[in-house]
């Protein structure tokens, strides 16, 4: 292997002692512990490491660093095909790593530590810790790839992208596609369409470490290409909008939906919100806007899919809020466990996967089909129908 320089040294002892937390850094927290100052001289170096053969990276994944000929704690592999019978099967095993962290008693804040001992009566509270962790969506984002490759298969597009950090709202540009989000937000580190203020909110979250708080946001997810009817308005539980809005809430630390103009339909006419119908003979029936976000009783209209979730502070704090301990019901602060600032652009991936997840399943559902080139057909004849209705 090629002898490596300081820099570079550095930043391979860094990546060294981070796999020992199980979850590989970013470029920007390589940044502060080694010193460098440009995210572009750590992707250089990354580059070089990677190409003498010290690390390997997966591609389009932020932290999927890992080090040569280290087991990799924190890889989650996807094995399996999806043919009948054959199952998809993700699996890590941490039983081991579990066994050396230490009992917790000080429950934190905002976080399922107390409530989740209560209900279980778990005397040593890293038990709802880690079950509640957001580790478990690895799963949905491992099911959300199978889900998306059907979609695929029918042009059906799907994309997400950070719209509100932290009380600070990104300007979209008007009229993008759903292509046009996915590329834009998959150049930016921080997963956001407007590159005029990603350094401003790269900044922000810098701050916001700095003083070991927190923050939240609001994540956007937009499916094109839906075909018309999927979801019924006959049922309660049949309404696609509600599926994914269980879907989008069920996330770890998610605390709201809305669809299209979403809550501030509340504070608007009928004549502001309602989308007009038009037709021709090239689209078939469409709308002149898409204040409902993609959805008519419950029903997909045709429209994009527009969708987003609300997620709150990452609860576990370096400023920790106070606390009780559970065994001697003295005040403490709060147990203090490694974290992020803010999680929303890893949180844009899930949300993207289980909005996928169930529109696959909805599909699935309504188009009666053995095989991809059956269902393909089936879809096709519905979208022909719609178009001429």
């Amino acid at each position: 292997m090629k002898k490596l320089s300081a820099s570079q040294e550095r930043i391979l002892n860094y990546l060294k002692e981070r796999a020992q937390d199980g979850l590989p850094p970013s470029v920007r927290e390589i940044c502060r512990a080694t010193g460098l100052k440009s995210t572009s001289t750590v992707h250089v170096h990354l580059k070089t490491l990677e190409e003498n053969g010290y690390i390997t990276r997966d591609a389009g994944l932020n932290r999927a660093i890992h080090i040569t000929g280290e087991e990799r704690s924190s890889q989650v592999p996807v094995l399996g095909k999806v043919t009948a019978g054959l199952p998809i099967l993700a699996v890590e095993d941490i039983e081991d790593r579990l066994k050396t962290k230490r009992k917790i008693t000080h429950p934190r804040p905002g976080h399922a530590d107390l409530v989740g001992g209560m209900k279980y009566r778990f005397d040593d509270l890293r038990n709802s810790l880690e079950r509640s962790s957001a580790r478990e969506t690895t799963m949905r984002v491992a099911v959300g790839a199978v889900a998306k490759r059907i979609l695929a298969e029918l042009d059906i597009e799907i994309a997400n992208h950070v719209v509100v950090f932290g009380g600070k709202e990104i300007d979209v540009p008007e009229n993008l596609t759903v292509a046009q989000i996915k590329e834009l937000a998959q150049q930016s580190e921080i997963s956001v369409v407007n590159q005029e203020r990603e350094q401003e909110i790269k900044d922000y979250i810098d701050q916001i470490k700095k003083e070991g708080d927190t923050i939240g946001g609001v994540v956007e997810t937009v499916v094109g290409g839906v075909p018309v009817g999927l979801g019924s308005y006959v049922q309660w539980d049949t309404k696609l909008d509600a599926k994914i809005a269980q879907a989008v809430v069920s996330i770890n630390a998610f605390k709201g939906v809305e669809f299209g103009l979403g809550f501030k339909d509340g504070y608007l006419k009928g004549s502001q919100v309602m989308d007009e119908i038009l037709w021709n003979e090239e689209d078939g029936y469409t709308r002149r806007t898409n204040n409902l976000g993609g959805f008519e009783g419950g029903m997909t209209n045709g429209q994009p899919i527009v969708v987003r979730g609300v997620m709150k502070p990452i609860p576990t704090l370096y400023k920790p809020l106070m606390s009780v301990d559970i065994e001697t019901h003295e005040p403490y602060k709060a147990t203090v466990e490694r974290s992020d600032p803010t999680a929303l652009p890893a949180a844009g991936v899930v949300m993207e996967s289980v909005v996928a997840t169930v529109v696959a399943n909805e599909i699935l559902d309504k188009f009666s089909s053995d095989n991809m080139e059956e269902l393909k057909e089936a879809v096709a004849r519905h979208r022909d129908y719609v178009k001429n209705f």
